[in-house]
């Protein structure tokens, strides 16, 4: 299907050109383009979606979850600023296809999915497509992603792939100052806006809002 993940990847171009005043740029960075055409998104799909898997929209997962629209996951991609050897914390594994765009990356990724039998999954996928789980590049486990990767901190950069009315302090506390923070923050019952957030060396954030989006919310008890 590489002749369909390069019209996708055209599209997700055409899209950023439309939106760069919003996203502060205007093309893709090459090296998350590159991650777009290799990852097979047809396999972080259910089998019953995979005619539509280079749609550029999101699609149903189970669990109530979704896997992203393709032009979130490049610039959410994009906008965590890192590469090859940086560490990268994700809440909400989904499918797996945003942590294998990011290994594809070169990026080593911690990811953590609340929604068990999804995790599992995404150890399915990841695995299937070249990134298994446990190595280098992607490693995955079922837990309450507010509470973060504690052992594998500090972070160079941390995407929450759900919606939160918050900044969880937990995550905060794992990234590295000069590090940044990607997620939808707003009402989890409508639209949020996609934030940008970057810890200083003092351990203050400053906020960039970019665009109107919306997500599922993050589940589970937040780390209570």
């Amino acid at each position: 299907m590489t002749a369909e993940r390069r019209r996708l990847v055209e599209k997700i171009e055409a899209e950023v050109r439309m939106t760069a005043p919003e996203l502060g740029f205007a093309r893709l960075d090459p090296r998350v383009a590159e991650a777009m055409l290799r990852v097979p998104r047809h396999a972080f799909v259910p089998s019953a979606q995979r005619a539509l898997a280079y749609a550029d929209h999101p699609l149903p997962i189970g669990g109530g979850q979704t896997i992203s629209q393709p032009y979130i996951v490049a610039i959410m991609s994009q906008l965590l600023d890192v590469g090859p050897g940086d560490r990268v914390f994700e809440l909400g594994t989904g499918s797996g296809y945003q942590a294998a765009v990011l290994a594809a990356m070169g990026v080593e990724v911690f990811s953590v999915e609340i929604v068990s039998k999804l995790a599992e999954r995404a150890v399915a996928n990841l695995e299937a497509a070249g990134y298994p789980p446990g190595s280098a590049r992607a490693q995955v486990r079922a837990g309450d992603g507010w509470l973060g990767w504690p052992e594998a901190a500090p972070f160079d950069g941390i995407i929450l792939t759900a919606a939160a009315p918050v900044v969880p302090d937990q995550l905060i506390a794992q990234l590295k100052p000069g590090g940044r923070l990607v997620m939808p923050i707003g009402e989890t019952n409508g639209v949020q806006q996609l934030a940008i957030f970057d810890k200083d060396e003092d351990g203050s954030l400053r906020r960039r809002d970019l665009l109107p989006v919306r997500f599922v919310p993050v589940t589970g008890p937040l780390g209570n």
